[in-house]
């Protein structure tokens, strides 16, 4: 049974939290380690350019990002783990595919209808204001990430279930276009990941400032935990654990049997600068290996970049050959290219000619030879049948030597017929 494609981008505007990494990192990993599954993550730096036009942010972000999957475990042996813009065949299957998709599904993307939503709200009379071509037509490039390796299911939030849909639109009208070429992919929605609760209680997010970067220092790690926001309960009051954003960022972290040690002891009322403590220590703990990790590849971007150079090779290994059939589908071929079915088709048109040669010239052997039967009827009625035969072919080689142009030329073919039917005698 053939392995599932499973696709994953990661965009670099950012530093990895701990909302990053709990959320779609470590179920990422841990998931590239089946072997039912042959696992692709990318960094989609192209992708980062359509909000951030900061180029500092996004070359540090791809530095962060790639260093913090390592850092984790990442086994780039099992899984491709590349740079978008590492793979020129990305963008080039990005051209194809926009002469194919409508100006009318792109309408209807989230992103371009809350831009336009945005403006008309704010009273604005030109309602694309702001929005640029890499925002209205992103949903093409992401269908391009997707398509240029054939990937069977991409993890997605589902915020991002419709440009799986837009990607299956966008593969299934190439496929009817041209040629059947790519998958019609599937979102993974996981409904059993949990939110990541941030400083304030909210999720955790950069849009909202309140997240804890993943390889923070520990007195950093320390001073962020002692900002989260918790009750008045005082000490030796029951707390409730599940609405407390210390016990359910412990709870990511711990195993069951120490997550409901904790939770006994929030229903007996620790108090919360002991919770944040214990927070503290255990995620400093959990995370300290890796935190060094990461700031030995971040001291080593060379090794960072080496890693992902091969991961480039690897996913070109599958992009180049797909993207040469996509060309020649769509007409981008050399000017002395011939179709598979059609040269299938000249062979045998070559086969059935020879064939056809082959009859007719048997046909004009048996009309010559009949007119010749007045000379076989002679050598079977001659008592010595091989004199008979040489004194013919004397014969007809004279008239040969007498004769000019057609009628010399319809002698010698008589004369060789009547060479090779009397060879059995003139040996």
């Amino acid at each position: 049974m053939s392995k599932k494609t499973v696709l994953t981008g990661i965009t670099t505007t950012g530093t990895p939290h701990i909302g990053n990494y709990l959320g779609a990192i470590k179920p990422a990993i841990q998931a590239s380690e089946d072997e039912r599954y042959d696992s692709f993550f990318f960094l989609a730096d192209y992708h980062a350019l359509i909000k951030c036009h900061d180029p500092e942010r996004v070359a540090r972000s791809s530095q962060e990002i790639a260093a913090t999957w390592l850092a984790l475990g990442l086994d780039t042996d099992k899984a491709t783990f590349y740079r978008q813009s590492d793979i020129p065949e990305i963008p080039e299957l990005t051209w194809i595919l926009t002469c194919m998709t409508s100006k009318g599904l792109m309408n209807r993307a989230h992103a371009y209808k809350a831009s336009v939503d945005a403006n008309r709200d704010t009273g604005k009379q030109d309602l694309d204001d702001g929005v640029t071509m890499g925002l209205f037509s992103y949903p093409i490039l992401m269908s391009a990430d997707i398509l240029m390796f054939n990937a069977d299911i991409i993890p997605v939030g589902k915020d991002q279930v419709q440009h799986i849909e837009m990607a299956r639109d966008v593969a299934g009208r190439f496929n009817h276009t041209y040629q059947n070429l790519f998958k019609l992919p599937e979102a993974q929605v996981d409904e059993e990941t949990q939110l990541i609760p941030g400083l304030d209680g909210r999720k955790m997010s950069k849009s909202y400032d309140n997240t804890i970067p993943l390889f923070c220092s520990s007195d950093e790690l320390r001073k962020l935990i002692n900002q989260i926001v918790t009750d008045t309960r005082a000490p030796g009051e029951p707390k409730d654990p599940d609405n407390s954003t210390l016990f359910r960022l412990y709870s990511c972290f711990a195993n069951e049997a120490d997550a409901a040690a904790m939770r006994q002891r929030y229903l007996e009322g620790i108090a919360w600068g002991d919770a944040k403590r214990e927070l503290f220590e255990f995620l400093d703990s959990q995370l300290s290996a890796p935190r060094a990790r990461y700031h030995e590849l971040m001291g080593d971007l060379g090794e960072v970049e080496a890693v992902l150079q091969k991961g480039a090779e690897k996913a070109r290994a599958r992009s180049m050959p797909l993207l040469d059939q996509v060309r020649v589908a769509a007409g981008i071929r050399p000017l002395n290219y011939v179709p598979a079915q059609q040269s299938e088709q000249v062979q045998e048109k070559k086969e059935k000619s020879a064939e056809e040669i082959a009859r007719a010239e048997e046909g004009r052997r048996r009309a010559i030879l009949m007119q010749l039967k007045r000379y076989f009827d002679r050598v079977e009625a001659a008592d010595d049948k091989a004199a008979e035969a040489a004194l013919i072919l004397e014969e007809k080689a004279a008239e040969v030597a007498t004769l000019k142009k057609k009628a010399k030329q319809k002698a010698e073919n008589e004369l060789e017929l009547l060479t090779e039917e009397f060879a059995q005698y003139t040996r």
